[in-house]
């Protein structure tokens, strides 16, 4: 049986497969449980400033959300869930972001697809990061798995002085030609919360293509490998403005 009602952008030249088969008779043979099949989620870094961003080392602050449940339970994290079997990818992160915190209705930059296989404990959880910014006061209200949902000033700065033994470590593997780390900090004054993660970012190859690869290093209360997923959407963010 098809999942899809409507076949015609899928008949190709018309021709049978190998086995004979027409269209219509392949996907009635075909077994979607043939593979493992992993579960997609979607992660939104949602970024404001008091006034319109112009300059990276402006006061910025990042929506995090308190988890409720397990994996991570009582850490922090981007808003974000699963998303569902007929939904695309920037639906499912609009509903979750509605859901988590109350917020809708923001553009969203697609960041990048962390398809780690040991990220979840749960099973194999493929997430893909977005990006989205906002200015001046934007109210927000925890709900769904989410225990608290707060604003968090937040600074992102490159070590200048690099451990020795870490970068030993990294340098081993084959094929990267520089290496980055960067410190994250994430705090919340009012409500007592210091959060934290040193992520390396490894890059490979040179010319037009180069490879970029994230590594978390150290975690303090971020939940999973988010500390990866907002330094990258940082970045992208900072590269942005100096272009500017």
């Amino acid at each position: 049986m098809a999942f899809l009602d409507q076949l015609e952008p899928f008949y190709g030249t018309g021709a049978r497969n190998r086995q004979g088969q027409n269209l219509e008779e392949f996907l009635d043979a075909y077994n979607p449980k043939k593979y493992d099949t992993p579960s997609n989620t979607t992660d939104i870094i949602v970024v404001r400033s008091a006034e319109k961003l112009v300059r990276w080392g402006q006061l910025i602050q990042v929506l995090m959300v308190k988890r409720s449940n397990h994996p991570s339970i009582g850490f922090w994290a981007t808003p974000g869930g699963f998303v569902e079997l007929r939904e695309d990818l920037e639906e499912g992160a609009r509903r979750e972001l509605e859901e988590e915190t109350g917020v809708s209705g923001l553009p969203l930059r697609q960041m990048r697809t962390w398809g780690a296989w040991q990220r979840d404990p749960r099973w194999r959880v493929i997430t893909t990061s977005f990006l989205a910014l906002v200015e001046g006061d934007l109210p927000v209200q925890a709900g769904d798995d989410a225990d608290e949902a707060l604003w968090m000033d937040v600074s992102l700065s490159e070590k200048t002085s690099k451990d020795g033994e870490t970068l030993k470590n990294l340098e081993e593997t084959q094929g990267i030609r520089d290496i980055e780390i960067w410190e994250l900090s994430l705090k919340n004054s009012k409500h007592g919360i210091a959060l934290h993660a040193e992520v390396a970012v490894c890059h490979r190859g040179s010319g037009i293509l180069q490879e970029e690869e994230y590594r978390l290093l150290s975690s303090d209360g971020i939940a999973v490998d988010h500390g990866c997923l907002i330094t990258q959407a940082l970045l992208y963010l900072k590269s942005r403005l100096e272009q500017s």
